[in-house]
């Protein structure tokens, strides 16, 4: 079973290289296609499709070594599932939006649609490393083959996608292998999808399995808490306290959901996940 679950380890962390965020590789279309609202996220106000003040002729940050410290913590929480250098490599096969301008609102269009396919296929690779999940493995499977199909379609056909749709497929899939591995937790286990838990005092909860799916945990104490097999996709953990917490086995859990967060060095990780450099 541990070779198993090592394999399959070795083939998502395969899987995933292209889902990491490649800023070299990105003509910085997250510092223009997204619109900035001025708050305790970011410093300023940016209307979607207009290049961020700070952004450089060469598509660099002038103040990425700072982001933290003029106000613009919201960038540094942003994760695309390379998403950018897909957008910026393949679908327009490197051409840029100021080289050639005629191709920007085509790509400030299209970006946003391959985020939203490379997070989902960022879940599915870790839904087919889930032991518990193999009797839809097959079904999962596909369902990833034909996402990155979909990515690789022109940006004229990736406009037309309904990407909602899409994502409502593969969400039942991912909710069907979510039960699957917390039904291996005997306890009776939390439901609180959804669920209302902003500054919450969860310290030392036992949530072993829970379903925490879209709960809103800004600003939880959720210090020395059990989140081994607890469903966290989409939860939003804000300024919640992860001191000491275990999410080793957490499922769906993602980087910036980490770098959103508050922890420190005894918060056990999954091993595909970084400790964020403000911990």
């Amino acid at each position: 079973m541990s070779e198993n679950r090592e394999h399959a380890g070795s083939a998502a962390e395969a899987g995933r290289l292209g889902l990491r965020a490649d800023c070299e590789s990105c003509f910085a279309l997250c510092c223009v296609v997204p619109a900035f609202s001025a708050s305790v996220d970011f410093a300023i106000d940016k209307p979607a499709g207009q290049a961020c003040p700070n952004l450089r002729p060469d598509f660099r940050c002038g103040v990425h070594a700072d982001l933290r410290s003029r106000g613009m913590r919201g960038c540094t929480v942003y994760d695309c599932f390379g998403a950018g250098q897909k957008v910026s490599q393949v679908t327009f096969g490197g051409q840029d939006w100021r080289s050639a301008p005629r191709t920007a609102r085509r790509m400030f269009e299209v970006f946003p649609i391959m985020r939203d396919l490379h997070e989902l296929l960022w879940y599915l690779t870790e839904a087919l490393t889930l032991q518990p999940a193999r009797p839809i493995h097959e079904e999962l499977g596909r369902a990833l083959e034909e996402t990155e199909r979909l990515t690789r379609d022109s940006a004229d056909v990736l406009v037309k996608l309904d990407v909602a749709a899409h994502r409502r497929e593969v969400n039942a899939l991912l909710l069907r292998a979510s039960e699957l591995v917390r039904a291996q937790v005997r306890q009776k286990k939390k439901d609180r999808r959804g669920a209302d838990l902003i500054g919450a005092r969860l310290r030392g909860a036992d949530l072993r399995g829970a379903n925490l799916r879209g709960a809103y945990l800004i600003g939880a104490d959720l210090r020395g808490a059990d989140l081994r097999m607890a469903d966290l996709i989409g939860a939003d953990l804000r300024d919640a306290d992860l001191g000491g917490a275990d999410l080793t086995e957490s499922i769906f859990l993602i980087q910036s959901q980490l770098d959103a967060a508050k922890g420190d060095a005894t918060t056990k990780l999954p091993p595909s996940l970084r400790r964020p450099a403000h911990w």
